[in-house]
C-alpha cells in the first residue's frame, strides 16, 4: 500500500527547502546520473509537475543543491565578523571553521566530488556559485593585507593559492576518510584524531604564513 504523503500547505520557501533536502540525499547516494527525479518526488511533499515548475529540470534541481551547499559554508564564513580579530587569530578561525564545516557535512564533501567527476560542467554555470564564492577570496585578501601590514605574516601569497590549501587539508580527510581508514586502520572521524588534526592543519598553515 503506498504511503500517504503530508498534506502540503501552501508554502512555497517550505516546499522548495523540502525538495532540496530531499534531492541532496539522492544526489549524495547516487550521483547526478543515477539520480532519479522520479525518486525525489516520491519522497518530497509535492509531485513531480511542482519539481519541474520549480527548478525546470533534473540539472536545474541539481545545480541548485550544489548552490544551496555552497552558500551554506559562505554564509558560515561571513558571520564570524573577523574584522575584529588579529590577522593570525583570523586566520585560524577561518581555517577551524573550514575544518569543521566539512566535518559536520560530508554530504557538501561527496557533492562537489560528483560535481568534479562531472568536470564541474553545472557549477560553471552559475552566477550565484561565482559571485558567493568570489566573497572567500575578498575576505583571504583582506586576512592577509592586515597580517602583511603589521608584520604578523611575512610570506606573500596568492589568496586563492592560500584558499585552495586550506580547502585541501580540510576536504581531503572526509573525502578519504574510508579508504585511508582502510589502507591505516585509523579512524579520521575518532574525536581525538578530529581534534590533533584540527590543530595540526592550523598550525601548520599559520607557520607558514609566519616564516
Amino acid at each position: 500500500m503506498a504511503q500517504l504523503r503530508p498534506s502540503r500547505k501552501n508554502d512555497p520557501d517550505a516546499t522548495r527547502e523540502n525538495i532540496l533536502e530531499v534531492a541532496t540525499r539522492e544526489f549524495v547516494d547516487a550521483g547526478f546520473s543515477g539520480a532519479r527525479v522520479d525518486a525525489i518526488a516520491e519522497k518530497t511533499r509535492t509531485s513531480k509537475r511542482m519539481l519541474y515548475y520549480y527548478f525546470g529540470s533534473k540539472e536545474g534541481l541539481y545545480l541548485a543543491v550544489l548552490e544551496r551547499a555552497y552558500i551554506k559554508i559562505r554564509s558560515r564564513e561571513n558571520g564570524l565578523n573577523l574584522n575584529h580579530l588579529a590577522p593570525d587569530l583570523a586566520m585560524r578561525s577561518l581555517i577551524t571553521n573550514t575544518f569543521d564545516h566539512d566535518d559536520a557535512n560530508p554530504d557538501f564533501v561527496q557533492l562537489v566530488s560528483i560535481e568534479n567527476i562531472h568536470r564541474a560542467e553545472h557549477l560553471k554555470s552559475s552566477d550565484v556559485l561565482r559571485v558567493a564564492n568570489s566573497g572567500v577570496i575578498g575576505l583571504i585578501s583582506d586576512i592577509l593585507k592586515r597580517g602583511e601590514q603589521d608584520g604578523t605574516f611575512r610570506r606573500k601569497v596568492d589568496p586563492v593559492d592560500l584558499h585552495q590549501m586550506i580547502s585541501a587539508q580540510c576536504f581531503f580527510r572526509v573525502s578519504n576518510r574510508h579508504t585511508f581508514g582502510a589502507i591505516f586502520g585509523r579512524d579520521l572521524m575518532d574525536d581525538e584524531i578530529k581534534a590533533r588534526h584540527r590543530e595540526m592543519v592550523a598550525d601548520m598553515i599559520l607557520a607558514y604564513l609566519q616564516s
